[in-house]
This record gives structure tokens, sequence and C-alpha cells, in this order.
């Protein structure tokens, strides 16, 4: 497909560059230093699923379509390559972007969504492992997560194990095509092999997996904002960039949505609705529980408490994609605007009908499968939707929840395609009984990874000093207590199912094999 670009004019001034790679799109978005979207462009990313539970992308393939997105944004621009001041990336968190001793990619990098590792982590939560492992590292073993996969390439491709040079996640990759230099940033390093305490490595983690042969392939840690190194002639080449341009190490995509969206601070719950349920808040102390990964912050000495599952807003996507592709290939208005009519007609009459927002995926691991329950013949595809849309803010609610055991929170800051609607944003106010603001800041994760380009340029303060007004950008919403405390009535059976299914998930995810 053509990639989408768009442009406008700006005052003189420097300029900079935040690339945002997600699972399936890979953006380019230029800005200014007030934060004004200059031009943007971007590229799918095909995705391959060579066997059940095996999701990746060719590297090369990421890296091409990435610095084509570089040169579209560019040919937008009004301005030249030369005013941008720096660089950073941003990109998808976990999964595994792996590179021998010589530098080039040892096959397929592999996403987020996988979960072939799922049997492994499973094993580790029972034997052990998951629990000295949160003890140390802040974070308890997931299918996707770098120490599981890598345990499973130890298991299953030896020979390919035995040839790893670098471990690296995905914007770590593209920025080394940027600049041919190997490194990781705090945020990122934090995924798996890093003391929770010191937020640097230690010599007893990594055996922790059985993967102390790969002390020498881990990169070494910067700051987000640290210069990592300079666009290369051959990077250049393929982007339209100055050569020479620095670029800086950039940072882990959840963290650089709360960033770029106003929401990284303490007390606050950033929530992210997309194809991750993303919910997190900012601590002072590194405190571990069972029901968030405890990463490192942007900074020495700040954590970033994480309630993560890949059921959101995907799972609304896919019903409209599947029951409603008739309407949407049929062109027209908005979709979307014309389906929130029906969920706010369902809204306003009672409703048996609950969803499981599970189709990627589940905060109760990966043999959890989707549902709709409560079905009536009288209800019609608005009460499907709003079920949907209900389980989603229910989910996201489970994850929020886990955060307020351990942290002082009382309000939320939302952003994902779904929070432009007021209708949306406000069902989260209810959800969570807690006032939600929205941010109008267009691209929040690739402006997240700009902030800390400026910073490392000596635009900025730090990443945490946003040249724009918050204010002028948020919508408020305040929760309503008798639709509060409806839903606290639905969620309470939302719940209830969830552990009644618990034992008979395996029995249904059996019959696909």
């Amino acid at each position: 497909p053509q990639p989408r670009i768009s442009a406008a004019p700006v005052i003189p001034m420097s300029l900079l560059l935040g690339i945002d790679n997600g699972l399936t799109v890979t953006k380019a978005v230029i800005f200014d230093t007030a934060g004004r979207v200059v031009s943007m462009a971007r590229r799918r990313v095909p995705q391959s699923l060579p066997r059940p539970r095996h999701v990746q992308r060719d590297m090369t393939g990421l890296w091409t379509h990435t610095a084509e997105a570089i040169a579209d944004a560019l040919s937008a621009c009004p301005r030249p390559a030369s005013d941008i001041a720096c660089i950073a990336a941003t990109a998808h968190g976990d999964g595994l972007y792996l590179l021998d001793g010589e530098g080039r990619p040892l096959a397929p990098g592999i996403l987020s969504l996988d979960s072939r590792a799922g049997e492994i982590a499973a094993r580790w939560q029972a034997d052990g492992t998951a629990a000295l492992a949160l003890e140390r590292t802040g974070q308890r073993p997931h299918a996707s997560a770098p120490s599981a996969l890598l345990a499973w390439l130890r298991a299953n491709e030896p020979d390919r194990f035995a040839r790893i040079g670098h471990v690296l996640a995905c914007k770590d990759w593209l920025r080394f095509c940027l600049t041919g230099g190997i490194a990781t940033d705090l945020t990122e390093a934090s995924t798996a092999f890093t003391d929770v305490a010191t937020q640097d490595y230690a010599d007893d983690i990594l055996p922790i997996f059985g993967l102390e042969a790969l002390s020498h392939a881990l990169p070494p840690i910067l700051a987000p904002d640290a210069v990592a190194g300079h666009v290369t002639p051959q990077a250049a080449a393929l982007t339209g960039l100055v050569a020479g341009t620095p670029v800086a190490a950039g940072l882990h995509d959840v963290t650089a949505s709360s960033l770029g969206a106003g929401g990284y601070a303490e007390g606050v719950a950033a929530i992210v609705a997309g194809t991750y349920s993303i919910n997190e808040t900012v601590s002072r102390a590194a405190r571990t529980g069972p029901g968030w990964f405890c990463r490192n912050g942007i900074a020495p000495g700040e954590w970033n408490a994480m309630a993560i599952s890949p059921a959101s807003a995907s799972n609304y996507d896919w019903f409209l994609d599947t029951f409603c592709a008739a309407e949407r290939a049929a062109g027209g208005p908005d979709l979307h605007a014309r389906i929130i009519p029906q969920i706010e007609a369902a809204m306003a009459r009672p409703s048996t009908a609950i969803f499981h927002p599970y189709l990627f995926g589940a905060p109760q691991g990966a043999m959890a499968s989707a549902g709709f329950f409560g079905l009536r013949g009288w209800q019609d595809r608005g009460d499907m939707l709003r079920a949907v849309i209900e389980g989603i803010t229910f989910n996201h609610r489970v994850h929020v929840d886990a955060l307020r055991e351990g942290f002082a929170i009382d309000r939320a800051r939302l952003t994902g395609g779904i929070s432009r609607s007021p209708v949306f944003a406000q069902l989260f106010a209810d959800t969570l009984a807690m006032p939600v603001s929205t941010s109008d800041t267009e691209e929040a994760a690739a402006w997240g990874a700009a902030l800390c380009a400026g910073s490392a340029a000596g635009l900025f303060e730090s990443p945490r000093h946003d040249p724009r007004d918050p204010g002028a950008l948020t919508r408020n919403f305040t929760p309503d207590a008798t639709r509060s405390a409806d839903l606290d009535r639905r969620y309470a059976v939302f719940r209830e199912i969830g552990r009644a299914m618990e034992p008979v998930w395996p029995s249904i995810e059996a019959l696909g094999e």
C-alpha cells in the first residue's frame, strides 16, 4: 500500500525526527520543537506466522520499510533534512531481534505477540524460576519475554542460539541500522536481565534462566536521551538524512506513549488502549508485585510499574472487520461514527451480554480465549458492541486495580485510537471510578521519542520538559456515580466468569491442535 503522508507549514526552528515502530506499522514523524507535526509517513510491515504461536517479521524488510518512511517524511517536509537536530526511535517492547557476531540478523525478528515460549513460562511459574526472577528483576517471565524466547531457542534451535552475538530489542535494531552502533536504553534493558534495585545488569541474573552463555551478548545501557551514535553514510543514502546527524538512544514504546501524552507522572495511571492493554505509573521506589512489571523509568532512580496484556482495542477493530465488513467496504461516512449511536442505544438499556477481550491474549496467560456470555436472541449488534467495549475497559480495570494495590493513583491519562471518542473515554472514567483525561497529542509515542532526541540535542532540559501547554491538549471526564455502580456489578460478573473459565480454557485450546 502507498504510504500516507501529511505536511503542514511551521515557523523556522530546529526539527526532531521520532521513529515509532509498532507491531504492524512503522512511522517516521518530523516535529518542530513546539511539538507540532511537520510531516509524517508510514509503511505497513508484514508479519509472518509460519507456525501456530510464531509471530515474526523479516528484520531487513523492517529496516527497508522504515528507511522508506523516513525518506517519504523528508520529501513531505517543507524544510531540509539538515534542519533535523536529532533522531530517536521507539518500538514495541519484549520480543527478540538477534544479530550474529558480525552484526547480521539471525533469522526473523520475533514480535511481542509471539507465544511459542508459553510452556517454558508456565514451567518457570511452577518451579520457582518466575518467583526468583520477580525478586531479582522485577519481572515475571511471560511467553514473549526475551528470557523465555532465548530459553526456547536454546532448547529448540541450538545452532542458532550458539551463533548469537547481540541480543537487541526492535528499536535497538533500527538504531543499529541508522548508526552501526550496538546499545540499548535504560527502559528497554529492564525487560528481563537487570537488577530491579540497581537498574543495571547483574552476574546472577542470566543464570536464573540458564542463559549465562549470553553474557557477552547483552548491549551497553544508555540513558534514553544520550547520544548513541550518528547517521552513517549508508543510512543517509537510503533515507535522505544528513550523514552525521546525532541519534539518541530512544526508549520502550510503552514509556514513550505515556511521556508523549503527558501521562508520565507519579499518581497517574497512564493508559494506552491499542493492540495491548497498557497501564502504567511512575514510582520513585522499586516496588515489585505479581500484578505488574517493575521496569526502569527514563532516568536513574525512577521506575515505571506496568500492567500489560494483549487484550484491548484490537478486539473492537476485529469486531468491526468481521461483523461490519460490508459497511466498511461500501465506504461513505466514517464507520466508527455510525457505530457509536448503536453502542449508546445499547448502553441505555439493561443487558446480560458480557465479553472477554482475549482474542490475542489475556492477563491469565496464553491459554485464555475470547468469548461472549449471556447473549440472548433478542439482542442485536449494538449489545455485542457494548459488551466488547465494556470488556476492553474491564480488562484495563484488572490492570489498574493491580497498580492501585501498590501505588497511590487518583487519576488516569488515556490515549489510543478509541480514546478520541467521548463515549469511550467516559466509559473508562465510569469503569475505573476515577477522573480520566485524554490528550489531543498527535503521534504520542513518536513525540515521546522526539522529546528524548530534543534533550540529547540540548533543545530541552530533559525529556520531561515538554514545551507544549498540556491544558490546551486535554479533555477531562468525571465518573458518574450511578453508572460506576452499575459497571461495578457487571465487572464482578466479568471476573466471576473468568475464574470459572480458567480450568476450561486449556481444553478449548486443545481442540485446535
